[in-house]
């Protein structure tokens, strides 16, 4: 029996038999045992005794006669009375031998009879009733229960159905995980335990998928930026090796390895981004704070490029997250607006609140961005096109690891163009209490 349901059925009608039984048993010593007389139906069968004996007494074989008639009609049973050594008080007949078998046995099975005896009066007398049994056995197994028991087992099979359906589901989405389907989920619409089991292991498989998805991603966009300083490296060591022009060649050598560290450093910084998000540390961060932080330390570079970076309106606002992400991907976007600043031009950041949200405005007022590709620059190693031929192109990670910075804090990237310029807004929900 390896079915989960049948075994929580089976459970159930053991536990419901077992209590039946005892309910019966129990039942059944109170009313045989003298000791039990303080149980309600001992206490009713004293008292039928002691009517009998009243009866007996006052009326005689025709008043007892009278009596034993009542209690047949009335219960349904068959009531003696004997004197002490067992001799039937209207029969005439020796009942001993019953008397004795009642208190050992309480059931005659040769008569499908239950048979409960009962001294009166100090053992002078004895009094019989006998109540006849539909068959051998407790009432339990009657036919007039089968009903009970057909519906406790009908309510026990739909609750097993209830608890393991659940756990098929999960099984049938964790074989297709396990197969290589990294698109299953379980379908669980329930708020229990078995809900948030299924809950978890969808985001599980959705975390799984995403960073099998990264991974892939991130080996083909490596492959193919690596190739071209690859081959300018080579290409510059055999130009020193030849011996012609050796310092253009070694120069040329240091700029690549620059550019390859660099591209390594953002690497991380993707990696990192794209990490565990329990790992993430989880406070207040004040956006004005960050925001005139990056001002302050871009502006030194932008100084450099003939340009400037403000922070013009910015609006004391704090948010949950982690601030060192939350201030890198501030910084990646200003730093990507400033490769894309014109000279004697500057760099605008605002923070202001939309609703529900905190939004972080950047703005250049370069030439900006064709409009089918406002999405696609926040993808791994994409620049547009006219840009990578520039000297000053980056490699295309900066607004990448901006945005999973910013999706790991449940917010949103967008860029838009100004014209001119650029304009990238971020937007990160604001705590309950703020909104």
């Amino acid at each position: 029996m390896r079915s989960l349901t049948f075994k929580i059925l089976l459970w159930f009608l053991a536990v419901m038999l077992i209590t039946s039984v005892g309910f019966v048993l129990t039942t059944a010593h109170l009313i045989q045992r003298p000791q039990g007389r303080q149980h309600f139906v001992s206490r009713l069968l004293a008292f039928e005794a002691d009517e009998a004996l009243n009866a007996y007494q006052t009326g005689g074989k025709a008043g007892l006669e009278s009596y034993v008639t009542h209690i047949g009609r009335a219960l349904d049973a068959h009531a003696i009375l004997t004197d002490a050594s067992g001799i039937d008080l209207l029969t005439g007949q020796d009942r001993s031998a019953l008397i004795a078998r009642a208190r050992n046995e309480f059931r005659l099975p040769e008569l499908n009879t239950r048979v409960i005896a009962r001294e009166i009066d100090n053992g002078r007398y004895w009094f019989l009733l006998l109540v006849p049994a539909n068959r051998p056995g407790f009432a339990l197994f009657s036919p007039q229960y089968l009903w009970i028991v057909a519906v406790v087992a009908l309510l026990s099979y739909l609750l097993a159905l209830h608890v393991t359906s659940p756990l098929r589901k999960l099984r049938a989405a964790v074989a297709r995980f396990g197969g290589g389907d990294f698109t299953a989920r379980v379908r669980i619409h329930r708020k229990d335990e078995f809900g948030r089991l299924a809950a978890t292991f969808n985001e599980m498989a959705e975390r799984i998928e995403k960073l099998l998805a990264a991974e892939r991603r991130l080996l083909l966009d490596i492959s193919h930026e690596l190739r071209s300083p690859l081959a300018r490296l080579a290409v510059a060591v055999e130009l020193a090796r030849s011996g012609d022009d050796r310092g253009a060649a070694l120069d040329r050598i240091q700029k690549e390895a620059d550019r390859l560290n660099a591209l390594v450093a953002e690497l991380l910084q993707v990696t990192r981004a794209e990490g565990d998000p329990s790992a993430m540390r989880i406070e207040d961060v004040h956006l004005d704070d960050v925001v005139r932080e990056v001002a302050s330390d871009c502006d030194l570079e932008a100084r450099v490029r003939r340009c400037r970076v403000e922070a013009g309106a910015v609006a004391p606002l704090v948010v949950r997250g982690d601030g060192e992400l939350l201030r890198r991907a501030v910084e990646n976007v200003v730093r990507n607006a400033l490769r894309h600043a014109p000279p004697d031009t500057y760099v605008d950041i605002a923070v202001a609140k939309e609703g529900a949200l905190a939004r972080v405005t950047v703005r250049d007022y370069g030439t900006g961005v064709p409009e089918n590709a406002r999405q696609a620059i926040f993808e791994p190693f994409f620049r547009v096109e006219a840009d990578r031929n520039r000297a000053s192109g980056g490699t295309g990670l900066g607004l990448a690891i901006a945005s999973r910075a910013v999706e790991l804090h449940r917010g949103s990237i967008s860029a838009r163009n100004g014209n001119p310029g650029l304009i990238v807004e971020i937007d990160l929900p604001l705590p309950p209490e703020t909104n």
